[in-house]
């Protein structure tokens, strides 16, 4: 049974489908049918991943996206509807939704009738109520902010009681970290409540976009989240080349794979040497600490960057990697797993270690789908999620992988599964070497006009990018990493743990600010 016959079953009417480019299908709905949709998609299941909106798309002057993932298809189902006034919100259905529609709503003015929550998201006090960028009248340039009032304060939510008192942190941290306000809840340590509070970065990427030629806008996805640099580059040039109808060379897929693979090592290694410092066991993190510097160092004799930026580019890569960096590569991870093993061997290291990590910072299952939260967060939880396996991309396809999961959803089911994950990638990494085609790493591009879906699994998560072409430029490119929905996964993970708790969690996530505030 194809994904037309099953909305067909579930609708129970006939529908008119448009398939996409990147393994996504379309289907336009006029308002009162997109509720009832809504309500049908909930019923069965599907998985709301990304809700944005676009201006002067097929004529019309506003029309909203609505991404979905359903069970046992590749295929992402993406509902377009067209606006007349108002929107309606579907976040009491699909709580993931509240974020996008308040992006939304700041980005474009729309308003969501029925919204739970009409808060502003990314645009803060400072700015006038009738300032919205992301409209194609707004041009880019110096900007005009206001001095914050009373009228339009942000109000925290108040959670009352004998005993209650909160705790504000942030936005300004200590260290070289992001600024982002976490507003605490607690009666004693006891937290009962947190509330997140970002966007204080802001910076606009997805407008600085528009304009720009699809070869230029790789720099601009590089930068969404410094260390997901890879994963947004060939996310951002998936669906790119899609439109373009271009075939990347064999060579270059599998060094964008190796990269990518590169990329999650030295991600998971960064988490799991902060958890070992958030417990005051930088003893345990120092081989973390020394495995993540050499990783650098292979990155920047393989690409020139220890970050991998500047190589991947819209129809394979920039340039070459050098035969001799990869045999060193090859060599250098061999004794890589024995080495990493005996880092993870906190049990019989270290016993209050494992106090700390086990039941802190818990993520329940039945939050993961109706947030939508995706990676290694999810996974912990027992959710069989990878968007390498659950929508291949690249040669992923090829590598018969496996989903790794953990049941417990704490801390130490984060820590466990990330370093089973590094070995995974180990393995994906000489593979990918000892099978290395020749030839060419890019092929010349005739850009064209289109728009289309990608979505990866960056270390963090599903990243999912969306791009529409018009006139050879970006017309709208619109960018949802794994830090915007994981993001509230924060807010119940730390209920019922102490405050002193907070970072541990925190750092076992390891979410994004950059990737968050766009």
């Amino acid at each position: 049974m194809n994904l037309k016959e099953v909305l067909e079953i579930i609708s129970g009417q006939k529908l008119t489908l448009t398939e996409g480019l990147n393994n996504e299908v379309y289907l336009s709905l006029n308002e009162s049918d997109l509720q009832k949709a809504i309500s049908l998609f909930d019923e069965n299941s599907f998985e709301l991943i990304s809700l944005f909106c676009v201006e002067d798309f097929d004529q019309k002057r506003f029309t909203l996206f609505y991404a979905f993932e359903i069970p046992g298809f590749e295929q992402i189902l993406i509902i377009t509807s067209g606006l007349s006034g108002k929107a309606v919100s579907i976040a009491k259905t699909y709580p993931s939704a509240c974020w996008y529609e308040r992006e939304i709503t700041d980005g474009f003015g729309i308003e969501f009738q029925g919204a739970f929550d009409t808060r502003r998201l990314f645009l803060h006090e400072t700015y006038s109520s009738d300032f919205h960028p992301l409209l194609k009248s707004f041009k880019n340039g110096k900007i005009e902010t206001l001095t914050p009032d009373s009228q339009n304060k942000y109000v925290f939510k108040q959670v009352e009681g004998e005993g209650v008192y909160q705790i504000p942190v942030g936005p300004v941290h200590a260290g070289i970290i992001e600024p982002g306000h976490f507003r605490f809840s607690v009666i004693g340590e006891t937290i009962f409540n947190l509330e997140v509070r970002l966007f204080y970065k802001h910076r606009g990427l997805e407008k600085l976009a528009e304009g720009m030629n699809p070869q230029e806008c790789v720099r601009i996805a590089e930068t969404i989240s410094g260390d997901e640099s890879v994963a947004n580059a060939v996310a951002f040039c998936i669906a790119v080349e899609k439109i373009c109808g271009v075939s990347v060379p064999k060579r270059a897929l599998q060094l964008r794979t190796l990269l990518l693979e590169l990329e999650r090592i030295y991600s998971h290694l960064g988490d799991l040497a902060g958890m070992c410092v958030d417990v005051a066991y930088p003893v345990g993190a120092s081989p973390f600490f020394i495995l993540r510097e050499e990783i650098f160092r292979q990155n920047d004799a393989l690409t020139s960057s220890r970050f991998l930026k500047g190589i991947v580019t819209v129809a394979g890569l920039t340039k070459d990697v050098p035969e001799g960096a990869l045999k060193n590569l090859s060599n250098y991870l061999q004794s890589f797993p024995e080495r990493l093993n005996a880092a993870t061997g906190i049990e019989s290291t270290y016993f209050s270690v494992i106090d700390r990590f086990e039941t802190t910072g818990k993520v329940k299952d039945e939050i993961l789908s109706p947030l939508h939260i995706t990676g290694p967060v999810a996974r912990a939880s027992g959710k069989m999620t990878d968007t390498r396996i659950d929508h291949p991309y690249g040669l992923y396809r090829e590598l018969n992988m496996k989903v790794r999961t953990q049941q417990n959803g704490d801390v130490l089911a984060r820590f466990n599964l990330k370093a089973q994950e590094v070995l995974d990638s180990v393995k994906i990494i000489q593979r990918l070497i000892s099978a290395l085609a020749g030839g060419e790493v890019s092929l010349p591009t005739t850009i064209r006009d289109g728009y289309a879906l990608s979505t990866v699994e960056s270390p963090r998560g599903q990243s999912v990018h969306w791009i529409q072409i018009k006139n050879g430029l970006v017309h709208r490119y619109k960018v949802r990493t794994a830090s915007f929905c994981n993001w509230q996964a924060m807010e119940h993970a730390v209920l019922g743990n102490i405050v002193p708790d907070f970072p541990l969690i925190n750092k076992s996530m390891n979410l994004s600010y950059a990737g968050t505030d766009m």
